[in-house]
């Protein structure tokens, strides 16, 4: 009986190496294996992860990355929390990324405070950062590549005050106050109004995360607690369709909403007359420059610091120009 049950322990723990073997083999097939920064199929993993993925904008710095990721052969992943008030989600998929070892990390930083401590650790382990969009306080990153925001801005900020005449009341819907996109577009439109048009007022600014249902009600109370604003600027996708949105529910169609990004709403909008124009970055362009820059890194190439990639302001006068629609995205 002793031979008996010896005998089928040692067949159980047989059956259990087995399974483990099994298993083990399974994961590495799955996920391929990361620790040299390759993915199963050989080529250099990217990771890539943006500040949201709702906005037809994210949308457009993908199809960048991925033409950039078929150029240059290394394989990429794409991701972004549905919300860009979700600084959490973010932060933990940018712990996922860097647990499966990347060769180099694409981030936007909905919070760069918030990320740091991740960002060192990316660092340390000697994985290049490569910020785009938004970018990363301090020396973490090795190179940034995004639009001017505080030059655009200030640029939004000229043609409101050319079209409400260089006075009045004015006002501003910003996606965030954490991020350094919504930090420089903010203080770079309020910054070009206070230094060049004194017979200006800025009354308030509301903050909306880039929703378009809470920039509205943003939008609102600003309306209704001043009744003679002449202009509200909206900083991103979102915050201006929600000023649309506002505006058109109110009837208060003589207020001129200047936006920022691109995207159909606000193409429509301009067409239409109801939103006077926007500053359009380069979308496709930030995603190429992005991987391109990864690429640049891993092999050990120099990278600028600073990548600009552009921006453009459109209204009904230029938006069927060529060089108009090559940087619009729908």
């Amino acid at each position: 009986m002793k031979k008996v049950s010896s005998i089928f322990l040692g067949a159980m723990l047989l059956f259990s190496l087995v399974l483990s073997a099994c298993s083990s083999d399974k994961t590495n097939s799955s996920t391929g294996d990361t620790s040299s920064g390759d993915k199963k199929d050989g080529k250099p993993y990217v990771a890539i992860i943006s500040k949201g993925f709702q906005h037809q904008f994210w949308q457009a710095v993908k199809q960048g990355a991925e033409k950039a990721a078929k150029e240059f052969d290394v394989t990429i992943t794409f991701e972004g929390p549905e919300s860009e008030s979700q600084v959490d989600k973010q932060i933990e998929m940018l712990r996922a990324v860097l647990d499966k070892k990347p060769a180099a990390l694409g981030f936007a930083a909905l919070d760069s405070q918030a990320a740091i401590p991740l960002l060192q650790e990316a660092k340390d382990k000697n994985i290049p950062i490569i910020a785009f969009d938004s970018g990363v306080e301090g020396d973490l990153p090795l190179a940034t590549a995004a639009t001017d925001s505080r030059a655009a801005a200030a640029l939004a900020a000229d043609k409101m005050a050319e079209l409400i005449g260089g006075k009045g009341e004015i006002a501003v819907v910003a996606h965030d106050q954490v991020s350094k996109t919504g930090i420089e577009r903010r203080d770079g439109f309020v910054d070009r109004i206070k230094e060049k048009y004194p017979d200006i007022k800025i009354v308030d600014i509301q903050y909306g995360g880039g929703d378009h249902l809470k920039s509205t009600d943003a939008a609102k109370a600003i309306m209704q607690a001043h009744p003679k604003l002449k202009g509200i600027f909206g900083t991103n996708e979102g915050s201006a369709i929600g000023v649309v949105n506002a505006v058109s529910e109110m009837n208060k169609k003589d207020v001129v909403i200047i936006g920022f990004d691109s995207g159909k709403q606000q193409i429509d909008a301009i067409k239409s007359g109801l939103m006077a124009g926007a500053i359009t970055q380069n979308p496709i362009g930030i995603g190429y420059e992005t991987v391109k820059a990864a690429v640049d890194a891993i092999n050990g190439k120099e990278v600028e610091k600073n990548i600009d990639t552009g921006f453009f302001y459109y209204d009904k006068s230029n938006i069927d120009n060529e060089e108009i629609k090559a940087v619009l995205y729908e």
